[in-house]
C-alpha cells in the first residue's frame, strides 16, 4: 500500500503525457521525441538549419539536445554542400606569450572572431630521445632573424596548462579540417599531428607523420595533404634539410610516401665548397594546374640563393624541374620564405619591396613563363621583428592580406580589382590605411587602366602576439 501513491502518480503522469503529447515523465525523454521546431517535420527543420549562418551554430547547440546533436551531424553540413550554403572561414595561427599557440577562426561575413579551443600539443617519446646537441646550428635551418628568440623557445618550456610549446609547426586542410603538423619541441623534430574539426569544436590526434619535421611546406590537392622539405634532427645531433615528402589521405587516416625532391638545380652551385655549405631547402609549396609547385633556395643562414625548384605531378607519381621563369622570378618574402596563393585558378605571389611600407602583388603568365606586377602597392606594414609580419591567402574568391597595422592590431585587406568605369560609377569614398606614419589612398581620381581598393574587412588585437600562418576552410 505504501507505494500506491508512486503508482499513482506514475500513472498520471503517463495520462497526461498521451494527453499533451510533448510532455513526457523525464527531460530526457522529452527531448528525445520533441521536434526540433514545433509543428515541423523534422526534416523541414534541418532544411531550415542549413541555411542559418554557421556563427549562429554555437548558440543553437544550447537550445536542445537533439538541436545540439544535429549541429554536430556530418548530415547537416552534407546537406550544406548540398544546397551551396557552406561558408569559407579563415583560421588564424598565432604565438603568443611562453610560444604557446592558439587558432581563431574568422566569418567574413559578421565579421566575428571565434577563439578556438586550446590545441594539446603533444609529442612522441621516441622523438625525445635524439640528443641536443647541434641545436645551435642554424647554418642549416632557413629561419628568420629572431632566430635567438625561437631556440629559447627550444628548450622546452611549459606554460601554466601544461601545454608543450612548438615552435616551426605548419598548417594544412583536408576534408573540411584543419591540421598542425610537426614543428620543434624540447629540441627534437615532431611527427605529430593535430587536426581540428570545426563540426566537433574539438582537437584530435591524428596519425603521425613518418618522420618528424619542423617548417616544411604544405598543400592541398586532390583532397589530399601534401608535405615535403622542412628539418628533421640527425642521429649524431644537429639539423639537417630535408627532400622527402609525404601525402595524407583523410579518407583513410593514412601516410604515404612521396618521391624524393631532386633538387634538379643544386648541382649548378659555382663551387664545390659552396655545396658543401649550401644547403638546399624548400621555401614553399602551392597547388596549381593539378600539380605541386615546390620553389628552393640554396641556404647557409643568413644567406640564400635562389635555385628554381621542382614540380610534382601526381598522375606520374614524379618530380620534374620547374619551368625557368616561375623558378627564378618567384617573390621572396624574407628569409627565404615565398608567399604564394592560387585564387581563381591564378598564381599570386607577395613580393615585398625594401621599403617597410609597401609591396606587390605578382602573378604568374604560364604562356610567357614569367611574373608580371597585377597589384603596384600593397600597405604592408613590417613593425615587428616576428618570423611571419603578413600572410596571403585567397577568401571568397579575392586576395587577402594578413598583418598587424601600426596600433599592432591583426587586420584582414581584401584586395579588390577595378577599372576605372567601374570604379568612377561607385561610391567616391576612399579607403586609407595608415602605415609607418603615412597613408595610402586609393580614390577615383587615379588615372591608371586597372587599379585596386583596399578594404579591411575585419580587424582584431591579439596584443604581442606574433602570426604564424593561416588557412581557409569551407564547410
Amino acid at each position: 500500500m505504501s507505494r500506491t501513491p508512486d503508482t499513482t502518480s506514475t500513472y498520471m503522469e503517463v495520462s497526461s503525457a498521451k494527453t499533451f503529447k510533448r510532455q513526457m515523465i523525464s527531460s530526457v525523454y522529452c527531448e528525445e521525441n520533441l521536434r526540433l521546431i514545433p509543428t515541423l517535420p523534422d526534416e523541414i527543420s534541418i532544411h531550415i538549419f542549413a541555411r542559418v549562418p554557421r556563427i549562429y551554430y554555437f548558440n543553437m547547440r544550447l537550445v536542445a539536445r537533439n538541436w545540439k546533436a544535429v549541429m554536430a551531424s556530418p548530415e547537416l553540413f552534407n546537406l550544406r554542400k548540398e544546397l551551396g550554403t557552406t561558408e569559407e572561414w579563415l583560421y588564424l595561427l598565432a604565438k603568443f606569450e611562453d610560444d604557446k599557440l592558439l587558432c581563431h577562426a574568422l566569418d567574413p561575413r559578421s565579421k566575428k572572431w571565434q577563439k578556438l579551443p586550446p590545441m594539446l600539443n603533444g609529442f612522441y617519446q621516441d622523438d625525445y630521445k635524439k640528443g641536443l646537441y647541434g641545436l645551435l646550428m642554424r647554418s642549416m635551418v632557413g629561419q628568420s632573424s629572431n632566430f635567438t628568440n625561437i631556440i629559447r623557445g627550444w628548450v622546452g618550456r611549459k606554460d601554466a596548462s601544461g601545454l608543450v610549446p612548438l615552435t616551426g609547426c605548419a598548417t594544412g586542410t583536408a576534408n573540411g579540417c584543419l591540421y598542425v603538423l610537426g614543428g620543434f619541441s624540447k629540441a627534437c623534430a615532431m611527427r605529430c599531428v593535430w587536426r581540428y574539426d570545426p563540426i566537433m569544436n574539438v582537437w584530435s590526434e591524428a596519425t603521425p607523420m613518418s618522420v618528424g619535421r619542423a617548417y616544411c611546406k604544405t598543400s592541398i590537392l586532390n583532397n589530399k595533404l601534401y608535405v615535403v622539405g622542412g628539418v628533421s634532427h640527425r642521429s649524431q645531433g644537429g639539423l639537417a634539410p630535408l627532400q622527402s615528402g609525404e601525402v595524407f589521405d583523410p579518407c583513410t587516416g593514412n601516410w604515404s610516401e612521396l618521391p624524393s625532391m631532386p633538387f634538379s638545380k643544386v648541382q649548378v652551385a659555382p663551387a664545390a665548397f659552396l655545396a658543401d655549405m649550401l644547403k638546399p631547402i624548400a621555401t614553399g609549396m602551392t597547388s596549381y594546374k593539378g600539380r605541386l609547385c615546390v620553389p628552393q633556395s640554396l641556404c647557409s643562414w643568413p644567406f640564400f640563393v635562389d635555385v628554381g625548384g621542382d614540380v610534382y605531378d601526381p598522375e606520374t607519381n614524379c618530380w620534374g624541374e620547374m619551368p625557368i621563369g616561375m623558378g627564378e622570378g618567384w617573390p621572396v618574402k624574407q628569409a627565404g620564405t615565398k608567399l604564394s596563393v592560387v585564387v581563381d585558378g591564378e598564381l599570386y605571389a607577395l613580393d615585398p619591396s625594401t621599403s617597410l611600407c609597401s609591396g606587390k602583388i605578382k602573378v604568374y603568365d604560364e604562356k610567357e613563363d614569367a611574373w608580371r606586377v597585377v597589384i603596384g602597392k600593397v600597405p604592408v606594414c613590417d613593425f615587428s621583428e616576428s618570423e611571419y609580419p603578413y600572410l596571403l591567402t585567397g577568401l571568397h574568391g579575392k586576395l587577402h592580406v594578413i598583418m598587424k597595422d601600426e596600433n599592432r592590431k591583426v587586420v584582414v585587406m581584401q584586395a579588390d580589382l577595378c577599372n576605372n568605369t567601374a570604379y568612377s560609377s561607385a561610391s567616391s569614398s576612399s579607403t586609407s590605411l595608415a602605415c609607418a606614419g603615412s597613408s595610402v589612398e586609393h580614390s577615383n581620381s587615379m588615372a591608371e587602366s586597372e587599379m585596386v581598393v583596399w578594404k579591411v574587412i575585419a580587424a582584431t588585437n591579439f596584443g604581442s602576439a606574433e602570426l604564424v600562418s593561416c588557412q581557409v576552410v569551407d564547410i
